[in-house]
């Protein structure tokens, strides 16, 4: 297609804002506004009407002497998504800041946008470029093993990062070349002194050991340090265990959460809530959930290929399909797509449906809307501490029930997604109602058999 932009009329640029579809009704003229002004800009600039590096560089800085910087970065980032459009459609040959985007590795316009504002700004881009993914000295030796773990059907997540991290570290520091493991490994743990930061230089050192010794048998493979484990259990938040006030408090204020330019989102982080609070789901899973997912006949949900690789169908109970009734019946009012494959938890932007972030960002607005939460800081009560009350209160009915919790573990850790109870037991959470119950089945089971014991011992004398 033949390059039209810059065009006199603007109709590229009402093509843009027309396919945005925004909602807010000062937003077109707003950005109106500004592609109005790049555009002219480019015009005068060059007679050409052509656009490159320098035509965005000279645009930057004759804005940054009229915007502060922080605007600079968001018009930026609005012209670069305006290029995008242009050139997807044939209007212009390439973007340029896209161009620079791929060449230094970055998936966002801001770094771009500050070191083409630098005094040196070819230094800068090059400061931008990326490591390459395992390019030290024991780089080879790391993804092999990465590899190799994968290959043996280990998603292998963790420790790769790991090694990533521990690969950058190496690149940025040559002097450390050929260094024994053990040097290596203390000099990383040297630049952050936290226990975190022991523990993760540590279990580094065990799996890059286990990576080593299928080439030099001799290597030794560092032994679990249990004391810095323990250390770093005793600093670790305790879970939050939410109490039905507190919960029924979350729910009415995830209703009213303010959202006048999408009227469905109330409900959505009510339902969310709900899902979190009665089934015992990690928020992965909740964002993950397909309309296909959702069998309201059967009372059941879907969950697929999570965690550990597992995929498992929960029933779930009454009042939880009741709550999902209504969010569907709500989503399909609202215009929501009706195909299996589409997101459950859907919204009208883009990509049709919560990220993992967005998720967690609004639930924490809503626990600090609550007042369960500080206003700020990190402190205080967390989603995932939905799933330790879920185990929490599980564990309470099979007490007030008469029912012995040990034999329903397994069952409970299925139900949760885990490999076995071992990783259930971590969400096992001694509360003082738990342990009242638990002494009393103590008492009603167990202290009889003592009283005999003792009557046997006292004859025998």
């Amino acid at each position: 297609m033949k390059r039209i932009w810059p065009d006199v009329d603007g109709r590229c640029i009402e093509r843009f804002i027309l396919e945005l579809g925004a909602r807010n009704a000062k937003t077109p003229v707003v950005y109106r506004c500004i592609l109005s002004g790049f555009q002219r800009f480019v015009m005068q600039r060059n007679r050409r009407r052509s656009l490159d590096e320098q035509t965005i560089k000279a645009w930057l800085h004759e804005r940054i002497a009229q915007w502060p910087l922080h605007i600079v970065f968001h018009r930026a980032r609005l012209v670069d998504r305006f290029l995008d459009f242009l050139a997807t459609e044939g209007s212009i040959a390439s973007n340029p800041l896209h161009k620079l985007r791929m060449q230094y590795g970055q998936r966002t316009t801001t770094p771009i946008v500050r070191a083409l504002l630098s005094s040196s700004s070819e230094t800068a881009l090059e400061a931008l470029r990326p490591l390459p993914r395992f390019g030290s000295f024991l780089g080879p030796l790391m993804l092999y093993h990465v590899t190799l773990m994968r290959d043996m059907g280990y998603r292998y997540e963790t420790p790769a990062n790991r090694f990533l991290y521990f690969d950058r570290y190496l690149q940025k520091n040559p002097h450390l070349d050929g260094q024994p493991l053990a040097v290596l490994l203390q000099e990383w743990r040297a630049i952050r002194p936290t226990p975190e930061h022991a523990w993760q230089c540590h279990e580094l050192g065990r799996d890059l050991a286990r990576a080593w010794r299928r080439f030099e048998p001799m290597i030794p493979v560092p032994k679990p340090d249990r004391q810095l484990c323990q250390q770093l259990k005793q600093q670790r938040r305790r879970p939050h265990i939410y109490t039905e006030q507190e919960v029924q408090h979350l729910l009415e204020t995830a209703r009213r959460f303010p959202s006048p330019c999408a009227p469905l989102r109330p409900l959505t982080l009510y339902t969310m809530l709900v899902l979190a609070y009665c089934t015992g789901l990690r928020l992965g899973e909740i964002v993950g959930l397909n309309l296909g997912d959702v069998h309201l006949d059967l009372g059941e949900i879907e969950i697929r290929e999570t965690k550990f690789f597992k995929s498992r169908t929960l029933p779930v109970p009454n009042s939880v399909v009741a709550a999902l009734s209504d969010y569907l019946h709500a989503r399909r009012l609202a215009g929501g797509p009706q195909q299996a494959d589409s997101g459950l938890f859907w919204h009208q932007q883009r990509a049709g449906r919560y990220s993992y972030v967005m998720t967690e960002k609004l639930l924490v607005r809503v626990l600090r809307l609550s007042g369960v939460k500080p206003d700020i800081g990190g402190l205080g009560p967390r989603i995932h501490d939905m799933r330790h009350t879920f185990v929490a209160n599980r564990m309470l009915e099979w007490y007030r029930e008469g029912i012995n919790p040990q034999a329903r573990l397994p069952y409970l850790a299925t139900y949760l997604g885990h490999r076995d109870i071992n990783s259930t037991l971590a969400y096992l959470t001694i509360t003082n109602e738990l342990l009242q119950l638990a002494g009393a089945r103590f008492r009603a089971f167990g202290a009889h058999s003592l009283h005999v014991a003792e009557g046997v011992d006292n004859e025998a004398d």
